[in-house]
């Protein structure tokens, strides 16, 4: 994916948090990507949002910076670095709202060729009290989305 990026950020010794200013209109704002272990083995959790002054993260905020395929394109690099470091893991993200979580599905959906090279990709879909993840598939509204590496046959 050749989209311009933030290339100016601080990445936690274990790889697990990612800094970068996002520069626009109406300033400089910190921002943060996390990868957080959760009960499920070999799962973690991606959350992404501003750094508070009290440093906590605001995933709802809207700035309108007007770099929002820049973030997008930080935030997708923070994955493959992720993965890189730790391949055998999985990622799941989902929006804080539901625009959110569609603005990821269009990003994957116009990414997709690409992303499949690197990546299976899940979709997560909530079937009456369970989820469920899927083989993701264009024009499908999701709760969330699971990207797990694709290791070649060089790396094994």
């Amino acid at each position: 994916m050749n989209y311009e990026r933030y290339t100016k950020w601080e990445i936690s010794p274990d790889s697990l948090e990612y800094r970068f200013i996002s520069s626009g209109p109406i300033g400089d704002i910190p921002k943060i990507i996390q990868f957080q272990a959760t009960s499920i083995p070999d799962m973690y959790n991606l959350s992404f949002g501003d750094i508070c002054q009290d440093g906590s993260i605001d995933d709802l905020v809207v700035n309108n910076n007007r770099d929002r395929n820049k973030i997008l394109a930080t935030v997708a690099v923070a994955i493959y670095e992720f993965t890189r470091n730790y391949p055998e893991k999985t990622v799941f993200f989902s929006g804080s709202t539901p625009e959110r979580t569609r603005l990821y599905r269009m990003a994957i959906t116009l990414n997709y060729e690409r992303l499949m090279t690197d990546f299976e990709i899940l979709g997560v879909v909530r079937d009456m009290n369970a989820y469920l993840d899927v083989p993701f598939e264009r024009g499908i509204n999701y709760f969330g989305f699971l990207l797990k590496r694709k290791i070649s046959k060089f790396e094994q």
